[in-house]
């Protein structure tokens, strides 16, 4: 495990080769800025600052003191999804959008933290398993002659300097493109290796209204996990994925509001909601006078009246059939182009090695997979942290 053992002391700034710097928003933008940079960028959240560099003249973007520029934390789509489907922002979702970006901020835990970039690997899966989700690396050869490169109102000058991150999903793929040096590890199974979580599963049934799974949401996204949708007998049918729901738009709030677990699933399935689902959540946000909510919704598909054939709800692609429980096909398009994976369960079985469980996730760009027995029961989930552990655990006794 020698060269295990090397490879977890690379540096972290090997991983950042070729990356873009990050995309920013300051902690005083509005959650109508954050809902406008994801749409324009296509990317899964956006990083947010202690720094008004995005406020700031050019000139004026480098005087600030490099203590109050950090990055304290990230927004996504889900976020903005589970904020406006509170009951409260239902009557007012205008209202709730110009809420500062401070609201989605935890105030405990380290979801986002800095490592300098001669950091090694296993220093950032250290932070990882200490609940970290996204590392924040400075980009080496950056510096004041980059200057000119900065526009405004995306800044990705912080301290004079440009930011990447690595997520658990990086780490993982880093580590599988070297498996061969882990092969004692990767091919035991995983009921074998103490990573299968059984204790901390959500669920919610088919029938429960998608309401109910919301605070669940919030949970599963700061786990990195999900939510599982279950039937009458207990077995797994399905999720509701805070990664899929990064994929669609604002509108999803109003199907919180009106339909199912079940149904929301179908909502949020491939390229777009079935037209019955749409005609569903209109005529319930109307039996509720959610005026302003059904307003929202039509805005963000691009409907001035009537039902649209396709939604701006949610995009795919992966065509990837084992292990996969679809709930129902929809349309291709979406309001981004950006390619995304579809609302699907990605599972494996107790005796999966733990190389075959860590690919399977990375292809479906899931940092977890349900693991269920033949008859489809649950028996806990795995994850890309409960993985890490393993390699840093097992390189730590071995060497």
């Amino acid at each position: 495990m020698a060269g295990a053992a090397t490879l977890l002391g690379r540096e972290v700034s090997d991983l950042c080769l070729g990356r873009p710097p990050l995309r920013s928003l300051s902690i005083s933008a509005t959650v109508s800025d954050a809902l406008a940079a994801l749409k324009r960028s296509g990317d899964n959240c956006v990083s947010v600052w202690s720094c008004n560099h995005g406020l700031l003249p050019e000139a004026a973007a480098y005087e600030v003191n490099t203590a109050e520029c950090l990055c304290v934390g990230k927004v996504c789509m889900v976020d903005i999804i589970c904020f406006l489907s509170e009951e409260e922002k239902l009557s007012n979702p205008g209202t709730a959008l110009q809420a500062p970006l401070s609201v989605f901020i935890r105030k405990t835990g380290d979801v986002v933290r800095h490592l300098e970039p001669n950091a090694s690997v296993e220093e950032a899966i250290d932070l990882i398993l200490e609940g970290a989700q996204n590392l924040v690396i400075p980009l080496e050869n950056n510096g004041r002659n980059s200057r000119k490169k900065l526009t405004l109102p995306n800044p990705t000058f912080h301290n004079n300097r440009q930011y990447c991150w690595l997520t658990q999903e990086d780490i993982v793929r880093y580590l599988v493109n070297a498996i061969g040096l882990f092969s004692q590890i990767a091919v035991y199974p995983i009921n074998s290796l103490d990573i299968i979580n059984a204790g901390s599963i959500t669920t919610v049934h088919y029938d429960d209204p998608a309401s109910s799974a919301l605070p669940f949401i919030s949970q599963s996204l700061e786990m990195q996990t999900s939510v599982a949708v279950v039937d009458g007998d207990g077995k797994l049918v399905g999720e509701i994925s805070p990664f899929t729901l990064n994929s669609c738009g604002e509108d999803v709030a109003a199907a919180f509001a009106t339909l199912s677990a079940g149904d929301l699933m179908a909502y949020i399935d491939y390229g777009g909601p079935p037209e019955d689902l749409i005609r569903l959540v209109k005529e319930r946000l109307q039996e509720r006078n959610l005026v302003k909510t059904l307003e929202l919704m039509e805005e963000d598909s691009g409907i001035s009246s009537g039902i649209s054939s396709v939604s701006s709800s949610c995009s795919s692609s992966s065509e990837d059939e084992e292990f996969r429980v679809g709930m129902r096909k929809g349309r291709s398009g979406g309001y981004s182009a950006k390619v995304v994976r579809r609302s699907e369960t990605i599972m494996c079985r107790p005796w999966s090695s733990l190389v075959a469980v860590m690919i399977q996730a990375l292809s479906h760009r899931a940092s977890y997979a349900w693991v269920v027995e033949e008859d489809r029961t649950l028996a806990g989930i795995v994850t890309f942290a409960g993985m890490l552990k393993v390699f840093q655990e097992r390189t730590t006794t071995m060497t």
